[in-house]
């Protein structure tokens, strides 16, 4: 059995990242990335909308508010000395009712103390930056905001990783794990230290090293619906006020790294890990586990559940959730919403005594191993930086 330095579980950007920032400190170590799909980022970093955060939603004492802007800069920065594709389109987030003014107030405040470059528009110049924008007196302009293609940029980390000496085993399932020697589908591997990337499994990966006790995965569907009917009705992201009680941003328009546009995405409670369809990933066991906490919730109400699911559930239907974006622009044919794009599943932490999501990324580990447990949205914005504070502060101690 061949024994590494390092074993990564998970080969989703924050695999990747961490790979890449471990070898930048330390070029000879060795490192393997274990993953039970065929290649890398089939889940959440390959199906997320690609869009880079500009860091104005959160706040100013959180890990996301700390690495988007600079997240943002360094993803730029990536794809474009390797030549990907990026479209550096910029966002409008656009308010319906004087409540929302003030929410608005309140991004701008966040983006402010968490070195965003954003700033306030009035319509006239809201409709200069996007004519087809329809705001209620303010937006927000976010002109840093841009969108790349998350597989492509995943591929490229890959193929650095290879020329650095990183290997890589796929179709490699994780078992379970004695001290430092990790089960797989594919025999045993054994590291000085291990890294739980694992995305929708984080929690259980990290329960076998004792870790995440506090935590259980509750995921949400994300379903965008793309406009076929041309590229130009649209030439930037608009986003509705989100409610900042959760981290959901509500459904808005993506202008893709293609020049496509899609509305989305939704935050349907799914009933399984990979419920992207009635038979991926099935599994009843994780069925039980994630409707016994979803009834808790719903039972509760905590964080306003109920309404969440009851809304949520709507937009199963078409014409319910094209209706929900048409009040931010001026027009758009609604029969040119014609084509479901691959649907996304967040690995969304949930906190089983407080029954409250979490909202912050969370990283727990010792000498032995580390679990990234939660690394929603914005986390690929994230990932550089993020990933060089976890092998600084986990990894190497």
């Amino acid at each position: 059995m061949k024994k590494y330095d390092f074993i990564i579980i998970g080969s989703g950007i924050i695999g990747l990242t961490i790979a890449h920032a471990i070898k930048n400190r330390q070029a000879d170590a060795s490192i393997i990335i274990l993953d039970k799909e065929s290649g890398e980022a089939q889940h959440a970093s390959g199906r997320n909308s690609g869009v880079l955060h500009a860091g104005f939603y959160y706040t100013a004492d959180s890990l996301k508010a700390k690495f988007t802007v600079d997240g943002s800069r360094a993803m730029v920065a990536y794809v474009k000395s390797k030549g990907l594709a990026i479209n550096q389109c910029g966002k409008l987030v656009v308010a319906q009712n004087d409540h929302e003014l003030g929410q608005l107030d309140e991004l701008l405040r966040r983006g402010q103390r968490n070195g965003s470059n954003v700033r306030l528009v009035d319509e006239s110049e809201a409709f200069d930056i996007e004519p087809n924008v329809k705001t209620f007196k303010r937006a927000l302009y976010s002109p840093d905001t841009a969108s790349i293609d998350p597989k492509e940029v995943c591929a490229s980390l890959k193929q650095d990783l290879i020329k650095l000496g990183v290997e890589f085993s796929y179709n490699t399932k994780y078992l379970s794990r004695v001290v430092n020697v990790v089960q797989t589908t594919q025999g045993d591997f054994q590291a000085s230290k291990i890294i739980n990337c694992a995305g929708l499994y984080a929690d259980k990966v990290a329960r076998d090293f004792g870790f995440g006790l506090k935590y259980t995965m509750i995921p949400f569907k994300g379903l965008y619906l793309k406009y076929t009917k041309n590229k130009t009705d649209l030439n930037i992201n608009v986003y509705p006020v989100p409610n900042l009680k959760n981290p959901f941003l509500g459904v808005h328009y993506t202008k893709t790294v293609t020049g496509d546009i899609k509305i989305g995405p939704t935050a349907i409670p799914a009933f399984w890990r990979e419920n992207y369809d009635s038979k991926s990933g099935f599994s009843f066991k994780e069925i039980s586990e994630i409707l016994f906490y979803e009834s808790k919730l719903y039972l509760t109400n905590a964080f306003n559940f109920r309404s969440l699911v009851d809304e949520e559930m709507r937009k199963y239907r078409k014409e319910y959730f094209i209706s929900l974006a048409l009040s931010m622009v001026k027009y758009i044919d609604p029969k040119g919403f014609t084509e479901w794009t691959k649907p996304g599943i967040r690995a969304q932490l949930l906190d089983k005594k407080t029954l409250s999501l979490v909202q912050d990324f969370v990283v727990e580990g010792d000498h032995k191993s580390v679990h990234v447990l939660n690394a929603v949205s914005p986390a690929f914005t994230c990932s550089f930086p993020f990933s060089q504070y976890v092998v600084d502060k986990y990894v190497f101690i």
